[in-house]
């Protein structure tokens, strides 16, 4: 009919549902296939390559879009009156943290390179729907926690990094997979976690307490436990609070609310009271901080990663509109402004990946050398690669112009997303005073580091120099808090610079070295000097197979 013409659509990219996430992230690719053991790089590909096909098709990112349009409700009481404290979740939310769990994103901790491939996994999750990486995350974080008391790690480890997810609370020993939560955070308090008022009053057995207190943020309540920090008679001390008693009773498990967040929509953030709550001590008394630290290490890489796959979602979708689109007499990828643009997210993008997948190649080595170098380099990217994210989601959202504000494009939950990671697990000015505290206390950290960044010396003289201006800043520690946002971010892009310089393609590192390093850069994406190869930077981070 005449009266449909003006309804053919044209100039449009087709969609992008039915790829690879991970064959067609080449940075991606790259990084696993230096960091994992030639034996186990055909089952490495084979299982990431599954779960990036499972990830690019469109009914995983249908799901991923009703999770996130009907969100989760809490149900304090039944029908009758008593407190049943649960959270309701649509069905998407369970098959989705369903295929997450069964994909081993929780059991890195004792397969052969297990922390680089289930990290790998985990960057291209958060490109299929960032909600249900926060249980995933948790659960994978609390097994160093957990194994400080070598029963209940007994217990629970064995389920925390099952591939089964069961959703029903029923008590540990009759489920053959669980999920574990964190609560710290209290009103009064935020990240200064030894302000907490939470009581624990020791109980006739031992190693049990009863806990009396308010939390002011719980992550994935509706996980089967929770390592939670409370006051011991001898101080700060972590416990482990189970949703479910030995006897099949409900644990007091008070959910006051849910949070109403910016993003992160088809997650459960609330607050909790306990009154009496039950609860096993993990470690030993006044130790809590020692004790939940190493779970605090493992969720602020996992923030690193998710903001890492936030950034590389946004770019390649950006790039993959551009390369379709024609605008001026042409495609917009072949435009030079717009080149500039794509391939300066394309940097950014591409370094997050690289030094991610380094810190979880450390932990899978577990040297001494590593932890150390763990110590101090993973709060120095958590921090920077946080930052960058909300700035590079936000420029790709701009590259589809007016129809990236659309919600039907994607793009606006990856713009609500993209500040959680800086927020999460002690936001910026956290991140910055520990780079500070580990450089003050633990010299060997700053040694690793350094040796590290020390791998490329010579191969690039605007990295030379970025590491002789990062001694000057390491020169005086003194009365440096002011300056510690500035030395987390020097060291964490020197970082980058270094692993770039050494792994990837020669116009990539150029083109890092030159903007990020050689301060031949403005104060926005887009400006990168004219004389670099631009075209072959926006091509390797195009998602074609």
């Amino acid at each position: 009919m005449a009266g449909f013409s003006t309804h053919t659509v044209t100039n449009q990219p087709p969609p992008q549902a039915g790829h690879d996430l991970f064959a067609t992230d080449r940075a991606l690719v790259d990084a696993v296939e230096r960091h994992t053991p030639d034996e186990l790089l055909g089952e490495v590909r084979a299982e990431l390559s599954a779960l990036g096909l499972a990830g690019g098709s469109a009914q995983l990112q249908e799901w991923g879009r009703q999770a996130n349009e009907q969100p989760p409700r809490l149900r304090t009481h039944d029908r009758y009156g008593h407190r049943i404290d649960e959270v309701e979740f649509h069905p998407a939310w369970h098959r989705l943290l369903g295929k997450g769990v069964s994909a081993g994103l929780t059991g890195a901790w004792a397969r052969p390179a297990g922390h680089v491939r289930r990290a790998a996994g985990f960057l291209l999750w958060n490109q299929v729907e960032a909600g249900t990486c926060c249980p995933l995350s948790m659960t994978h974080a609390a097994v160093p926690a957990l194994r400080a008391d070598p029963a209940l790690a007994a217990l629970w480890e064995p389920r925390a990094t099952s591939t089964v997810y069961d959703p029903e609370l029923r008590p540990a020993a009759r489920k053959p997979g669980a999920l574990i939560g964190m609560g710290m955070t209290e009103k009064q308090g935020g990240s200064d976690v030894r302000a907490n008022s939470t009581r624990a009053r020791p109980l006739a057995e031992e190693g049990t307490y009863a806990l009396t207190g308010h939390k002011w943020f719980c992550s994935a309540p509706m996980s089967d436990a929770f390592l939670v920090l409370a006051q011991a008679p001898e101080g700060l001390t972590c416990f482990l609070v189970p949703r479910v008693l030995e006897d099949g009773t409900r644990n007091v498990f008070l959910l006051q609310r849910l949070k109403d967040k910016l993003g992160n929509r088809s997650n459960a953030s609330a607050e909790v009271e306990f009154d009496g709550t039950w609860a096993r001590r993990v470690g030993e008394e006044g130790r809590g901080v020692r004790t939940i630290i190493g779970m605090v290490s493992a969720t602020r890489l996992d923030c690193a990663l998710g903001s890492a796959g936030l950034m590389r979602q946004a770019v390649a979708r950006a790039v993959h509109h551009c390369a379709y689109r024609e605008a001026f007499g042409g495609r917009l990828l072949d435009k030079p402004l717009m080149r500039n643009v794509l391939a300066d997210l394309a940097l950014e993008s591409e370094a997050a990946t690289a030094l991610a997948l380094r810190l979880a190649a450390a932990y899978d080595d577990g040297g001494e050398r590593e932890r150390a170098f763990l110590r101090l380099a993973v709060p120095a990217a958590k921090y920077w690669i946080t930052k960058r994210c909300a700035p590079v989601v936000v420029e790709a959202a701009e590259c589809l112009g007016g129809n990236g504000y659309v919600e039907e494009s994607g793009m606006p939950r990856l713009v609500r997303e993209s500040p959680l990671n800086s927020v999460w697990e002690g936001a910026g000015n956290v991140q910055a005073l520990d780079v500070l505290r580990a450089l003050r206390r633990e010299p060997g950290a700053l040694d690793a580091c350094l040796t590290e960044i020390g791998r490329a010396h010579g191969a690039d003289h605007r990295l030379d120099r970025a590491v002789k201006d990062l001694f000057g800043e390491l020169a005086d520690l003194e009365g440096a808090e002011g300056r510690a946002r500035r030395l987390a971010e020097r060291l964490a892009v020197v970082l980058q610079g270094s692993l770039l310089v050494r792994h990837a393609p020669p116009e990539v590192a150029d083109a890092f070295c030159a903007s990020r390093l050689g301060g031949d850069h403005g104060g926005t994406f887009g400006t990168l000097p004219g004389a670099l190869d631009l075209a072959s930077v926006v091509e390797r981070a195009r998602p074609v197979p």
